[in-house]
C-alpha cells in the first residue's frame, strides 16, 4: 500500500463561506466528492490533509485508490485578554489543570477543576525515597506537592464534555495546560486553547476568581513566601544595631563587656 499525504495551511481566522468553497472546489477537482465534519472558529489554525492510497492486491495487482480528507485544528495558544475573549464571545469553558493546592488558593470562578498531576500517595520503596528528598527541597522551599501524572485525566474530561466542546486550558506556568491540551488532542477533542504562561499573568482583576489571593500568587508557597519578611527584619536589626553603636558607644561597650566569653 503506498501513497501521498498533501498538507495544507488554512487561515487562522474565521474563513469566509467564498473562500471555504474556492476550496471546497479545488479538492473536489482532485477527485474528492465531498467535505464532512469541518469546523472553523476564531484564533485557531488548522491544516487540510488530503491523502492518495493505492490499494494493492494479491500478486501486486493494483485494486485503485481511496482518498481520505481531514481537517485537523491545532492547538491555539492565547493571552490574557484573548483568553477573555474566547470566554465571553466564543463560548469557551475554562479547565484548571492545576493541582489541589494551587487550586484551592485560587482559580477563576465558574472553571471546571480537572488535575493534570494528582498527590503521589504510592508506599513503594523507590517512592517512599523519592518523596521524602522533594518534601525537604521543593517541598520545603517552594511548597510544591510530590504529584503524579493523573491517570484518568482523559476520561475526566471525557466525562465533562464532548470532543466538540470548546475548551480553555489554564495552568500556573503554561507547561501543564500544554501538555494537557497534546493529550486532548490525541483523544479527540478539536477545539482547545491554552493561556500563555498560565495564570501567573493575569492581572489582578483581570478574571473573576475565587480564593485568598490573586490568580498570579497562586503558585508560591513554602519558604520563599516568607524569605522576605525574615530578609527585612534581619535588616532592620542590624540597622537598629549600628545606629545603637554610633550614637551610644559607651553603652555598646558595656553591653559588650557583659556579653559571656568563650
Amino acid at each position: 500500500m503506498a501513497g501521498f499525504c498533501c498538507i495544507m495551511p488554512l487561515s487562522s481566522r474565521r474563513m469566509s463561506s467564498v473562500s471555504f468553497y474556492k476550496i471546497q472546489e479545488m479538492i473536489m477537482n482532485m477527485g474528492v466528492k465531498r467535505i464532512k465534519g469541518v469546523i472553523f472558529s476564531n484564533f485557531r489554525a488548522s491544516r487540510l490533509m488530503l491523502e492518495t492510497r493505492t490499494m494493492v492486491g494479491a500478486g501486486g495487482k493494483s485494486l485503485g485508490r481511496r482518498r481520505n480528507l481531514q481537517i485537523k485544528a491545532e492547538v491555539d495558544f492565547v493571552n490574557a485578554e484573548e483568553a477573555k475573549k474566547l470566554i465571553a464571545v466564543e463560548g469557551y469553558s475554562i479547565v484548571d489543570v492545576r493541582d489541589k493546592f494551587q487550586y484551592s488558593r485560587a482559580h477563576i470562578k465558574s472553571c471546571y477543576h480537572v488535575p493534570l498531576f494528582i498527590e503521589n500517595q504510592d508506599n513503594d520503596f523507590g517512592t517512599v525515597i523519592k518523596r521524602t528528598m522533594h518534601n525537604n527541597f521543593a517541598g520545603l522551599f517552594f511548597g510544591l506537592p510530590f504529584t503524579k501524572l493523573n491517570p484518568e485525566f482523559v476520561q475526566s474530561v471525557k466525562s465533562q464534555f464532548s470532543p466538540e466542546s470548546k475548551l480553555l486550558l489554564v495552568c500556573q506556568e503554561g507547561l501543564r495546560s500544554a501538555a494537557a491540551a497534546k493529550q486532548l488532542e490525541e483523544a479527540g477533542f478539536a477545539n482547545i486553547a491554552c493561556l500563555t504562561s498560565g495564570l501567573q499573568t493575569a492581572k489582578p482583576g483581570m478574571f473573576d476568581s475565587v480564593g485568598s489571593i490573586e490568580l498570579q500568587d497562586a503558585g508560591k508557597a513554602g519558604l520563599v513566601t516568607i524569605q522576605g519578611k525574615i530578609s527585612a527584619v534581619l535588616g532592620t536589626v542590624l540597622i537598629c544595631a549600628f545606629l545603637f553603636i554610633t550614637f551610644f558607644p559607651e553603652q555598646a561597650e558595656k553591653l559588650l563587656q557583659m556579653a559571656p566569653s568563650g
